[in-house]
């Protein structure tokens, strides 16, 4: 089920220097035998772990649910958690997306994909297409259409732009292969699309 465009303001994507996410990682380890010191990770990951749960599941109380799941998750598991040269939130995100494909699992709603024109346009324009708002509409259908994992990689590459090493780490594959299904999907969808426009 698509969701109504804008629901929320974007989530600000955390690209961040390879010096930030070194001096993020000290605190990561601090973190480690201080909780008081998670409290720093919370504040800063919060709202965007909350925008991108809220955009999947449509309800502000199930997300809210959901993103203090996730962080209590973050906190036992802390002590595991290895660093792997990205930003502090792909864990998080990877939490989070198992987080939300668990709630799907286990309830009987239809997944929810929450996009506006922006991501439209780059969605089409990785695809080698022109959007418009006819087209734009079809795209919300055919979305519907697609597998939920194969929604939910054009969901972290357009809409949350995040880099293939980030989506790798998340969706626990390796960085080639997360490029090689974004592109199968897009295909996949072109096809759709011009099948439809037929």
């Amino acid at each position: 089920m698509l969701a109504k465009p804008g629901q929320l303001p974007a989530a600000s994507p955390m690209h961040q220097s390879e010096r930030a996410i070194a001096e993020e990682n000290d605190i990561v380890e601090r973190a480690k035998t201080n909780p008081e010191v998670f409290g720093f990770l919370y504040e800063k990951y919060y709202r965007s772990i909350f925008v991108f749960i809220d955009r999947r599941v449509e309800d502000r109380q199930t997300a809210d649910d959901l993103t203090s799941q996730v962080f209590l998750k973050a906190m036992l598991n802390l002590p595991k958690y290895q660093f792997k040269g990205l930003p502090f939130s792909a864990w998080l995100y990877r939490i989070a997306s198992n987080q939300i494909n668990e709630f799907y699992r286990n309830s009987h709603q239809s997944r929810v994909v929450s996009l506006d024109d922006t991501h439209l346009e780059r969605l089409f324009g990785e695809a080698g297409e022109t959007a418009h708002r006819d087209r734009a509409n079809l795209v919300r259908h055919l979305l519907d259409q697609l597998e939920p994992a194969e929604v939910q990689l054009l969901e972290l590459r357009f809409f949350e732009d995040r880099p293939f090493k980030e989506i790798a780490y998340i969706l626990d594959i390796t960085e080639n292969n997360a490029k090689v299904k974004t592109y199968r999907i897009l295909e996949k969808l072109r096809k759709l699309l011009n099948l439809n426009e037929g």
